[in-house]
């Protein structure tokens, strides 16, 4: 990336902030070790995972902890963590390729993630040097299994309302943990948990390593689901169960933010997992779409069929877009901390919190990426789609999770509202100078431009205005609504979705762009497609939704001028988008394979 004495780009700042080509990253840009990596975790889905799908569905005994001994064996369960501890030590961005590779391995992903994640992350950014030396490397090994123990029965999304309580033993040196914890993954094998309980009557989590055979440990069967059938899902149970007090993580209380660090890098996470699970889809789709004949010819040639497989691309090149320009974000953040002095674990959680705002756009915009994939590659089957014979029907059924998993979409889409109002509150973000100066062009004459006939002149003209549309809606709202903007929730997500558009349609633009500069346009034909597509369709979108919220807490004369400001906002120029979906899914059905 070129270096400039520019301050780097702080997470949410992309609302009122240009950002040029040059400092982002894109997939194109990975080298030939990264692929590798990429290549060599889905050789091991393609040789470990897939043959063996029903199986693992129908939880066979020891199985999964057999693929994960494997994958741990190849290196793959220790990608993020340091040498030292046994680990590789890759940057960010590499571990969401190869977490990205292995999202098509359906309830083994779900596996895979939840150990290498939730399950050993804690330990490895919060734990002692004496905790990370005990367990880290038996984890990457995959020696040992872990499991993260944060839901009850009465606290989901409101984690820090949890029951489970740890006191003191009178001889000091153990905590007695009594609680029940729910939908923990690979708690069926699990070695090691790290569980999240209250001390006495502290108001917030503290977080404890505690060992799986420890006594007064108990464990319901395993759960029924919709999906993800192999991934082991148990309720556990702690009956007065003793905890060294050196297996405390971190300190007393600090349990809440631990969660939520974590949380962060679980979610920008899953959005890298459902990347591929989506591409996996998308390429079983047109591969079926180019075999399946109806009237004499493959359905790939109807132009409905072609429609469902252009939008599979359109959506997932998009994500995938943002997911890398993110993860590059939080790279140069770490990279930075280091150069300030920062231990490396610190720099790493420090790095993603700032940029948490997009690890919930992308949790968000993945897994509903995905729920599209799947729905409309089950249509493209047909009846063969509903039948579990067919790979799309198990992926139907094993996207759903993924809405709910690391915070509902609800809370994730209020979430990245509330941390980017909080950091302006806080003068981390100027918001307040950008909505004072949109509030006042409402109020001038509209500037008529002649369209431009640069590549793209447009759609840059549109993302700013775009950006125009978050700061009139945000800025009116939380004056208008100010203490009561909290409980506002459908306001707070029609903020979040327009603010979720924006920079997807950006993310897409800018990547497109820095393809062009390295391969030149005529070899980016399809993907100048994608965008002018996407902007497109979001122009109308962010249309309703504006709208929408305007007229929740605006009326009068107050309305009509945001209203006539969000039309001016919205506008673009017509775009064939029958053509440019033609184009887009006539490369995919020649490819015969997700080819983007």
């Amino acid at each position: 990336m070129e270096k400039t004495d520019k301050k780097a780009i702080k997470g949410g700042e992309f609302i009122i902030r240009e950002t040029k080509p040059e400092d982002i990253f894109i997939p194109e840009e990975f080298n030939e070790e990264q692929r590798m990596i990429a290549q060599t975790c889905k050789d091991f889905v393609e040789a470990e995972v897939m043959p063996h799908l029903d199986r693992i569905d129908k939880m066979e005994e020891g199985l999964m902890p057999s693929i994960l001994d494997k994958a741990g064996e190849l290196g793959m369960l220790g990608l993020s963590v340091p040498e030292e501890l046994g680990g590789m030590g890759v940057e960010f961005a590499t571990s969401l390729l190869a977490t990205e590779s292995l999202g098509e391995g359906y309830s083994f992903s779900v596996a895979y993630g939840a150990h290498t994640g939730i399950g050993t992350l804690p330990i490895l950014y919060y734990g002692t040097e004496e905790q990370k030396q005990k367990y880290i490397p038996k984890l990457a090994s995959g020696e040992w299994k872990a499991a993260y123990c944060l839901t009850e029965p009465s606290s989901g999304s409101d984690a820090n309302s949890g029951k489970t309580k740890a006191v003191l033993s009178e001889d000091g040196k153990h905590y007695v943990l009594n609680g029940q914890k729910m939908w923990i993954t690979n708690g069926g094998f699990a070695n090691l948990f790290t569980v999240f309980a209250k001390i006495d009557n502290d108001t917030k989590l503290s977080a404890f390593i505690v060992e799986a055979d420890s006594e007064g440990i108990s464990l319901n069967p395993e759960e029924k689901k919709m999906g993800i059938k192999g991934s082991s899902t148990r309720q556990v149970f702690f009956n007065n169960v003793k905890v060294p007090v050196e297996n405390m993580l971190s300190e007393r209380e600090n349990g809440f933010k631990i969660a939520l660090n974590i949380l962060n890098i679980g979610r920008i996470k899953l959005g890298a997992g459902v990347l591929g699970g989506a591409k996996a889809a998308i390429t079983d789709s047109v591969k079926y779409a180019n075999e399946r004949e109806q009237f004499g010819r493959p359905i790939a040639k109807y132009g409905a069929i072609r429609y469902k497989l252009a939008e599979q691309v359109i959506r997932t090149f998009v994500v995938e877009s943002a997911l890398y320009r993110a993860g590059q974000n939080i790279d140069d953040a770490i990279h930075a901390l280091i150069a300030e002095g920062v231990d490396k674990g610190e720099a790493t959680l420090r790095g993603i919190e700032q940029f948490a705002p997009e690890c919930a756009i992308l949790k968000v915009a993945g897994s509903e990426a995905l729920d599209y994939v799947v729905d409309e590659g089950v249509q493209i089957h047909g009846g063969m789609g509903y039948s579990a014979e067919s790979k799309i029907e198990r992926a139907y059924r094993d996207s759903r999770i993924n809405r709910i998993f690391e915070g509902t979409n609800e809370i994730n889409r209020m979430l990245t509202v509330d941390m980017m109002l909080k950091r302006a509150m806080k003068g981390e973000l100027d918001l307040m100078g950008p909505a004072m100066a949109v509030a006042n062009e409402l109020m001038s004459i509209p500037d008529f431009e002649d369209p431009s006939t640069e590549l793209f002149g447009e759609e840059k003209k549109y993302l700013q205005n775009f950006k125009k549309v978050i700061l009139m809606v945000a800025g009116s709202a939380v004056q208008k609504l100010m203490q009561t903007l909290a409980k506002e929730q459908e306001v707070l997500m029609a903020i979040s979705d327009i603010s979720i558009y924006t920079y997807l349609a950006e993310s897409v633009l800018l990547r497109v762009e820095k393809m062009i500069s390295m391969k030149g346009e005529e070899a980016c034909k399809e993907e100048i497609d994608i965008v002018k597509t996407y902007i497109y369709d979001v122009a109308d979108k962010i249309n309703k939704i504006g709208k929408d919220a305007i007229n929740t807490f605006a009326e009068g004369d107050e309305a009509r001028i945001m209203l006539m400001g969000l039309k001016r906002f919205t506008k673009t120029q017509s775009v064939n988008v029958k053509e440019t979906r033609q184009r887009i899914a006539a490369r995919l059905i020649d490819a015969n394979e997700y080819c983007y």
